[in-house]
């Protein structure tokens, strides 16, 4: 079984005789029963005073898990061994969850572009994820979502998997709005095709490689140009820019993920322009020069919802500060977050 661990999972003198190269022999424990391996993980959660990830739910088990050390998924899962797996994240607010239609329709998008037949009906699924977040008490966090090929074998080919899974857990998170605008590079590490481009998939390599490259450089994120010279995303969030000319423009969806937080905005957006503080909102094809003379550029994601970019590639962006637009947008989506319509934030019982 594959599991979470604390950051106290090992003392330095046993993680010292796993080195390699180490000369001295390493006798591996072998549990002799289930109750033993339970007491353990009981044993290395029990310093973590506050639990990071209140609740999980597993149609493997058939129910909500309330403990993390329980909180586990199959070794043969082919989401696990084969990448075989979608996911998707709300988030969770003031105790009520922002979006969640939105992100399960792209949810089920994904699965069906993955080949992965659902276990439950759409209503059941959101059924599932409402009472989850519920029995977790969280209030301020995420909500985060799988569907997989399923536990079976080690093969290729899901063929024999008995039936596919949905893994979901509630993740506790400071949820707020950023003011402080940070640095990107242009990301070297290759994109994705757009056919899983365009699918929340579980093969992130290329989005971990990307951020790590960013890392590397003193950047927060990077920003990733396709094969064509036009602007395409970040390694996990949309991009939007806003012209000397006060439009803004978000690259086109057709080769890239449809941001759930990116549409919406593209919806409030509008009120901008009837301001007159905005001339124009739409999405389009920006090439690097475009896109690096902008006025103001953000990033766009579900827990930011905007994030301010100031200096791309050690050039400022604008005036290296961050933008008012920017952030009136960001207010937008904040309020939509806080005080929107109950047709985009569904209130937990808890």
């Amino acid at each position: 079984m594959a599991y979470c661990n604390p950051s106290s999972d090992q003392k330095p003198d046993e993680m010292a005789s796993m080195e390699v190269g180490s000369d001295k022999d390493v006798k591996v424990h072998v549990f002799s029963s289930s109750s033993e391996l339970i007491e353990k993980l009981h044993e290395k959660w029990s310093p973590v005073k506050k639990k990071p990830y209140p609740a999980m739910y597993s149609s493997v088990f058939g129910g909500i898990i309330l403990h993390p050390a329980m909180m586990v998924i199959p070794i043969d899962d082919h989401m696990v061994h084969r990448g075989h797996g979608v996911f998707d994240t709300a988030v969770i607010l003031d105790g009520y969850i922002y979006e969640l239609d939105a992100h399960l329709d792209r949810f089920l998008r994904s699965a069906s572009k993955a080949r992965i037949t659902l276990p439950f009906p759409r209503s059941t699924l959101r059924s599932i994820l409402v009472q989850l977040t519920a029995a977790s008490q969280c209030k301020e966090g995420t909500l985060r979502y799988w569907l997989s090929a399923g536990p079976g074998n080690f093969l290729l080919s899901p063929a024999k998997c008995p039936t596919s899974a949905f893994y979901a857990v509630v993740i506790a998170d400071v949820v707020s709005q950023c003011k402080n605008g940070v640095k990107v590079i242009t990301s070297t590490i290759p994109m994705k095709a757009p056919l899983f481009a365009t699918m929340k998939n579980v093969n992130y390599l290329p989005n971990v490689l990307s951020i790590m490259e960013a890392e590397d450089k003193g950047a927060y994120a990077s920003i990733w140009v396709d094969d064509d010279g036009f602007i395409a995303e970040g390694p996990n969030v949309n991009v939007a820019f806003i012209t000397n000319d006060k439009e803004l423009i978000l690259p086109s969806f057709d080769n890239i993920l449809s941001g759930c937080t990116a549409k919406r905005l593209l919806e409030l957006a509008p009120k901008l322009v009837k301001q007159g503080r905005l001339k124009s909102v739409k999405t389009a094809n920006l090439t690097v020069m475009e896109a690096k003379g902008a006025a103001e550029m953000m990033y766009i994601g579900s827990t930011l919802p905007i994030l301010p970019i100031i200096m791309w590639d050690e050039h400022p962006i604008g005036d290296g500060k961050v933008g008012d637009l920017t952030m009136a947008l960001s207010d937008l989506l904040w309020h939509d977050m806080v005080a929107g319509p109950n047709t985009h934030r569904i209130c937990v019982p808890y």
